[in-house]
């Protein structure tokens, strides 16, 4: 029998081709699989092409959908709470699923979060600045203090880092870290980017100390803005890079050589490591509005000793300094310059000029 989606999907599925006849929600073939996994709901997940559908299935799933069951098992969540879309990592998808349809978090019944706490205390695997292993380290984490602090051991007195809230990034990298509960936490130290390297054993540890940070951080931009609504205030939690990947650069005066280096955007910070896991950045560079004498074009400035083996050239504008790159494809060249080309055309706000301002001291 024929059984296709009759009702709005969510946001984050991708061509939902498979059904919960436990739920009456259509799923892509990705969380398919992660809807099996849950004992409460996985018994009847079928395909709507492959699988044979009883008549009262599909009465079933005609009678409810994901636009009805959204209403059900998403009535409560948080703004600050992060809603994954088919481009986010496992973990990420599997914990949202499993928080709606097993926990049952977010329906009209519980509103409680471990989340909106104001502190989240417990130990995760860090990974070591200069050795590169994983260790056990102590988090803290404080809405009062605005901090989120680590400590080597868990009865240390003092913490070995306390990194003010406010300037945190967060983004799960699971592939760049090597584990599937890997997150990335990116922060300013004396006005220089610093990353740690994270996991918990546990998918649903490590996304809730994710989301205890966005809500920290959500109820503190509400006491500095109180009029600004929670749409506006929303772009300032954490972010997912806007793309990352290598690069071939070349130095300030364009004689040097072009070296091999990963590159990271995040919005209007370019920041490139000779490892994509080194701590801090080797360099950056801001991108300011394109009204401030900034531009990102394809191509090398003519006369330009281009020594390496990538040839795709990308050749940004500030009013300081032009920053030479290559690329190993057309393709990446053009994903580069759109994005980059993207974040310079759009308009800066008042904490954007005073981060431009910081960084022309410092660079």
């Amino acid at each position: 029998m024929d059984v296709r989606p009759r009702r709005h999907s969510p946001r984050f599925w991708k061509d939902p081709s498979w059904g919960s006849c436990s739920l009456g929600v259509f799923i892509c073939v990705q969380c398919s699989g992660i809807h099996r996994n849950i004992p409460e709901i996985g018994m009847k997940v079928k395909s709507l092409s492959l699988s044979r559908w009883e008549d009262q299935e599909v009465e079933f799933m005609t009678e409810n959908g994901n636009k009805l069951m959204k209403h059900k098992y998403e009535a409560t969540v948080p703004v600050y709470y992060y809603r994954p879309t088919h481009k986010d990592c496992q973990v990420l998808r599997e914990q949202w699923i499993r928080a709606k349809y097993e926990r049952k978090e977010f329906t009209e019944e519980m509103r409680k979060w471990t989340y909106e706490e104001g502190t989240r205390d417990g130990m995760l695997m860090k990974r070591g600045r200069d050795n590169g292993q994983f260790l056990s380290r102590r988090f803290v984490l404080s809405e009062n203090e605005g901090t989120l602090k680590y400590y080597i051991k868990f009865d240390a007195k003092e913490p070995k880092a306390v990194i003010k809230v406010d300037s945190i990034n967060a983004a799960f990298q699971p592939e760049k870290i090597g584990n599937p509960n890997g997150l990335q936490i990116t922060y300013l130290k004396d006005y220089s980017t610093r990353n740690i390297f994270l996991y918990h054993e546990s998918g649903k540890e490590i996304v809730d100390w994710f989301n205890s940070i966005r809500a920290v951080q959500l109820n503190r931009l509400k006491v500095a803005f109180p009029v600004a609504s929670d749409t506006e205030l929303m772009p300032k939690l954490t972010r997912n890079f806007l793309k990352e990947g290598y690069m071939e650069k070349t130095g300030p005066r364009h004689t040097e050589g072009f070296k091999k280096r990963w590159f990271t955007l995040d919005h209007r910070r370019l920041m490139y490591f000779k490892d994509p896991l080194d701590a801090f950045a080797k360099g950056e560079a801001f991108l300011g509005h394109r009204d401030q004498g900034y531009s990102a074009q394809p191509g090398l400035p003519a006369g330009t000793h281009c020594n390496g083996a990538w040839q795709h050239g990308i050749t940004i504008v500030t009013p300081e300094r032009s920053f030479l790159f290559t690329c190993e494809t057309e393709t990446e060249q053009k994903d580069w310059l759109k994005h980059f080309n993207d974040v310079i055309n759009i308009q800066m706000s008042p904490q954007e000029y005073s981060m431009e301002a910081q960084f022309r001291r410092k660079y």
